[in-house]
């Protein structure tokens, strides 16, 4: 059944929805994937620190400012709680903890809540092993730059992501990149005041280890060591980089200090000493609500994890598919051209056999006398023109008898279709040489001559020619113009060396009688007949060449809604037949080797295309923008060399590829949703009609121009 505008609404409203979920998900996986610093590297603390009062800044490590009285604490003496931020991580983590399980010393650990939402199963070791979890935020930002609901959502994202992955929640809280009471300012000030309105205790350090920079196992256990028996909140780290020399460090600072009369303990029970009273819990239980609720958020960045490596999987495999397509298309289309101009080369004979030229044609009124004069006006020594009109209602058929040309017949007929209107023309033909033009096409002089030449190598079926863009004032129309060349010039060079032709192009083809006749003539079974019956004749074992003089010219569509319906007409076509023929699979033929090749290259390939362009725009905001500038401006100058090459072959201007980076940005992007509204509709077996596109005869004057 053919399907209406109303029919294909919702698959496009489908593939739009399809897009916002997947741009939601890497929102999502930008959020969690935050690149940050190891902490102490970003500690520099606000200049001023007028407001903060001196029993904070001059006080312990431990600060609680829930209430009008601002009140820190400091460890008992040789005391001291060793505090690992940024994890857990699936490598140190594991090993940080086995040394303190060793040794029987449990920890606090300030973790970051997107670590916790991929790797929860540590985050719930950590707990039954006796440790302690604080909030870290949920992807390490710094705070100040921060608006409050921001800061908000990043603690209790945390908090949800601990009470799902171990089942606790906390009163805890590190700002990422903070240092000592001494070096609070007055902005860090104001977030410690709002973190005590929120219930948490804000936890600073008296020791930075500075294992951080790595500066050795001796400098790590100097900076480690609280002075003159003093007790210690120290700062270490268990993620954000090589952690091996905190290992090494903690294997000998615990049996160290326990030497000299410490003990270890975690924050809260510090506190506990400290105050003289269990004032605070470690690890109370969490509600079932937050739990429920840290599982949909652990999920959800689970899945954009899973679809940005997918992604990244798929960049990597469309790199490959595209550079090897380009390597083929140098090598074998490069060496068909050096082939077909060389001096020695012929097809045979000269071919002087009539030639009869069907012209299918639906209100085509606007190119049609310049189509059928060009036609009969060919040099080949004896042309027979046949438009068949398919029930148009402009006039068409009037116009081309109107020319009143002797070898040019008009057949009318009720409207049946394109496939209709071709076999019609072929059964009138009188000549064993058929040649098959669009209704709005222009040929040169020489076409028609120059396209049958090939039928002197009696294993050739059915002959390619080249077809131009006419119409190319428009951009729409030089981005096609530019596809043209490309897929004309090395494309189809590339399928005629590999014996896999997929389309003798309707605006210009010519077939054997025979050959079109043993196929079963044209089909309605598709959208794309030029290809159902290309295909046909490659299974059937005849060989389909690609002539590159015989030159057409055609009228582009030059409005992107014009360009759509086509498109959409011709990639939904070209699937029917991929689907029709999917036996030559089982076939002996070389087209058992095109079908797959045309299906990796000509819809696999096109179809994850847009990975590299999806890629690009989320790496100029969350990945290192210089790195992914280079690798999108690579894949653009190996398009560049390709087109280059390509309207080198056709003795093309190369000035129109200077449209060629903004073809990138629309072009393409329109081409992926035709692809994609095509797959949509294939897999739901409908069927569309034959449209018809508005012609302005362009074509005409661009050529005569």
């Amino acid at each position: 059944m053919p399907v209406s505008k109303r029919t294909l609404r919702p698959r496009r409203i489908v593939v739009a929805a399809l897009l916002l979920v997947l741009a939601s998900v890497l929102f999502v996986e930008a959020y969690a994937n935050a690149r940050f610093t190891p902490d102490a590297k970003g500690a520099n603390g606000d200049e001023s620190s007028e407001t903060v009062p001196d029993s904070v800044s001059a006080g312990g490590p431990i600060i609680n400012a829930a209430g009008q009285r601002h009140v820190s604490y400091r460890l008992p003496p040789k005391t001291i709680a060793l505090t690992f931020d940024d994890g857990p991580d699936p490598w140190w983590t594991p090993r940080i903890q086995r040394v303190l399980d060793r040794h029987g010393v449990d920890a606090t650990f300030f973790v970051v809540g997107s670590q916790v939402a991929r790797h929860p199963d540590l985050a719930r070791q950590l707990v039954s092993n006796g440790h302690e979890l604080g909030v870290h935020t949920f992807t390490h930002p710094r705070l100040p730059a921060l608006p409050r609901w921001r800061r908000h959502t990043e603690y209790a994202q945390t908090q949800l992501a601990i009470a799902n992955a171990a089942g606790v929640r906390t009163s805890l809280l590190r700002f990422p990149y903070s240092s000592q009471p001494s070096a609070i300012g007055d902005r860090e000030w104001e977030l410690v005041q709002e973190a005590g309105r929120l219930g948490y205790i804000v936890v600073v350090n008296d020791r930075d280890s500075r294992d951080w920079a790595r500066p050795g196992v001796p400098a790590i256990l100097a900076s480690s060591t609280p002075d003159g028996g003093h007790g210690a909140v120290v700062l270490m780290h268990d993620a954000g980089g090589d952690r091996a020399q905190t290992v090494a460090a903690l294997e000998e600072f615990i049996p160290r200090m326990r030497a000299r009369g410490y003990r270890f303990t975690t924050v809260s029970q510090g506190l506990n000493l400290t105050v003289g009273a269990p004032v605070m819990a470690k690890n109370p239980v969490a509600d079932a609500n937050d739990r429920w609720r840290g599982g949909a958020l652990l999920w959800a960045v689970r899945i954009a994890d899973a679809i940005l490596w997918l992604l990244k999987a798929l960049f990597i495999a469309v790199g490959l598919l595209a550079v090897a397509r380009t390597l083929l298309l140098f090598a074998l289309a490069g060496r068909h051209a050096r082939e077909r101009r060389a001096r020695r080369w012929s097809w045979g004979s000269p071919v002087t056999e009539p030639v009869s030229v069907i012209v299918p044609a639906y209100n085509e009124k606007e190119g049609i006398a310049a189509a059928v004069r060009s036609l009969a006006a060919g040099d080949h020594p004896e042309i027979e023109v046949v438009v068949v009109d398919d029930g148009s209602t402009d006039g068409t058929a009037d116009i081309a008898e109107g020319l009143g040309l002797p070898n040019v017949r008009v057949i009318r007929k009720p409207n049946g279709g394109k496939a209709s209107a071709l076999n019609t023309g072929v059964a009138a033909a009188r000549h064993e040489l058929i040649v098959m033009v669009d209704g709005d096409t222009v040929f040169e002089t020489d076409s028609v001559r120059r396209l049958v030449q090939p039928f002197a190598d009696p294993s050739v079926g059915a002959v390619a020619g080249n077809v131009k863009v006419g119409n190319r004032h428009s951009l729409v129309a030089r981005w096609q113009h530019i596809e043209y060349v490309i897929g004309f010039n090395l494309d189809r060079r590339l399928y005629e060396t590999l014996r896999c032709m997929p389309t003798v192009p309707g605006a210009i083809g010519a077939f054997r009688r025979g050959a079109l006749e043993a196929a079963g003539g044209m089909t309605d079974d598709t959208l794309a007949e030029d290809t159902d019956i290309t295909m046909a004749l490659c299974r059937a074992g005849w060989r389909i060449v690609y002539e590159d003089s015989a030159r057409a010219w055609t009228e582009a569509p030059a409005t992107l809604g014009q360009l759509w319906k086509q498109r959409y007409r011709w990639s939904y076509g070209t699937m029917q037949a991929m689907w029709k023929h999917r036996g030559a699979l089982r076939s002996r033929g070389p087209f058992r080797y095109g079908l797959p090749f045309l299906a990796l290259f000509g819809v696999v390939l096109p179809l994850l295309a847009p990975v590299i362009d999806l890629l690009a725009i989320y790496g100029l905001f969350f990945f290192d923008r210089s790195a992914t500038v280079t690798a999108w401006s690579a894949m653009l100058g190996l398009q560049f060399v390709t087109a280059a090459v390509a309207f080198r072959l056709d003795r093309e201007s190369l000035r129109p590829l200077a449209v060629l980076p903004l073809q990138q940005f629309a072009y393409r992007q329109l081409m992926y949703l035709v692809l994609l509204q095509s797959v949509a509709t294939a897999l739901t077996g409908a069927r569309l009609r034959w449209h018809k596109l508005h012609r302005t005869g362009q074509a005409a004057v661009a050529r005569d121009g």
